[in-house]
């Protein structure tokens, strides 16, 4: 191969990886000096001239003349003068010789390593320039197609045919999706495995819900109203709170749009995920019970050094408070930062449906009521509100002791 076809071959691939032409003429000059130093051992006496345009590439060492019996003959920049007047037969001692060394000088198994070498050093250097990219787009939205369904993930590829990919683990679960689909989702995160750049995408994560807002609400774009904090329960629930920093703006308005206009297109995205949109305060008494709606607080009683809040309801308020499995006080929880305990005001009317637990004590052990009581679970509705997970997170109560209290219960009502 010549090296106007080598050089060339080259150039056309480095351009269709998109790597300019500064750093294509460094690969290409490093490649033929490791040529130069397996063959010589030193390239520091040797000039490379590449011309990637034109395929043109020249390779002069230089050494210096010395007289034929002189100890220096055998420096790598030096030549006795009987070689050099066998390339100029007017040399003389103390000259520069400049000599060309071609490309067949080589031999021909070192010229084919050497175009390997150039192509996996442009490959190399594509993998560098995608892990760059994405590590600095890192929590940023993109559109992809899905291109391989796996078990533990999917494969996309975005419009550069870039791989990317969305794990299960982040994915929403009532994700369903079919090969050629257009998905939306933000750049987790981008590992480099063995050299490989693997850019992991999420839907699940705050920051996907916070992007999609960005879109949806221009007043969050322009920086006039501020995303606060965002808790999920992905494809269950959310809550989100919102500042404004413009008195005539009403952040929760805004978000949500008229009509619900502005929030049914994150909705559906987030496949009908129920997201409460909250207007956010440093009045912390005032926050809680805006994280606790659709439930009207009565009162509470807030140790900040504990991080505990005791928050009391009406009795037809506290299902609401709790929400389904649990997920409403959970995320509020989460979102003001404390552990929250509902209990049941009962000053005005009681639920007659609903039974108070001390009435089952001849079924429940005492001390177990009394854990239930601990975290204000004080009627059976309000326990069975729960699930056996959040129950156990919430008590010192075992899995199986949950379990049997839970079907004592609901034997109550059946």
């Amino acid at each position: 191969m010549t090296s106007g076809l080598l050089i060339e071959s080259f150039a056309d691939f480095a351009r269709s990886k998109n790597i300019d032409r500064p750093t294509m003429i460094a690969i290409l000059e490093e490649v033929f000096r490791t040529m130069i130093r397996k063959k010589y051992g030193t390239d520091e006496n040797f000039d490379v001239i590449i011309n990637a345009e034109s395929g043109d590439l020249e390779m002069w060492r230089t050494r210096e003349i010395v007289d034929d019996d002189s100890e220096d003959i055998w420096d790598y920049d030096k030549i006795p003068l009987a070689e050099a007047r066998k390339i100029q037969d007017d040399f003389e001692i103390g000259e520069q010789v400049a000599e060309e060394v071609k490309l067949d000088d080589f031999g021909r198994r070192v010229v084919q390593t050497a175009r390997q070498t150039l192509i996996q050093r442009i490959k190399d250097m594509e993998k560098e320039l995608l892990y760059q990219k994405y590590k600095d787009q890192v929590g940023d939205l993109v559109g992809a197609e899905v291109y391989q369904m796996l078990k533990h993930e999917i494969i996309l590829t975005d419009p550069e045919g870039n791989e990317l990919s969305l794990p299960r683990t982040e994915q929403i679960s009532k994700d369903r999706y079919r090969k050629g689909d257009a998905v939306k989702a933000v750049i987790s995160r981008v590992d480099m495995n063995n050299g490989t750049p693997k850019i992991i995408l999420s839907r699940t994560s705050p920051v996907f819900l916070e992007r999609l807002f960005e879109i949806e609400v221009p007043e969050i774009y322009d920086g006039l109203i501020s995303i606060r904090k965002i808790v999920r329960e992905p494809g269950e629930r959310a809550k989100v709170a919102v500042e404004s920093y413009d008195d005539r703006i009403d952040p929760v308005g805004a978000c949500v749009g008229m009509k619900g206009s502005r929030i049914h297109g994150i909705v559906r995205e987030l496949g009908n995920e129920n997201i409460d949109v909250i207007n956010y305060t440093e009045n912390l008494e005032l926050l809680i019970s805006r994280a606790l709606s659709p439930a009207k607080v009565s009162s509470m009683t807030i140790d900040r050094e504990a991080k505990r809040v005791s928050v009391f309801l009406k009795p037809d308020q506290v299902s609401l408070a709790i929400g389904k499995g649990g997920q409403n006080i959970k995320l509020a929880g989460r979102l003001v930062d404390m552990e929250i305990d509902v209990f049941r005001d009962n000053e005005g009317q009681e639920d007659d449906e609903d039974v108070d637990l001390m009435e089952f004590s001849d079924e429940i052990d005492s001390w177990m009521i009394e854990e239930l009581r601990k975290v204000g679970l004080d009627t059976a509705k309000s326990v069975l509100a729960l699930s056996p997970e959040e129950l156990i997170r919430r008590t010192d109560l075992e899995e199986d002791t949950v379990v049997e209290i839970l079907n004592i219960l609901k034997q109550e009502f059946e």
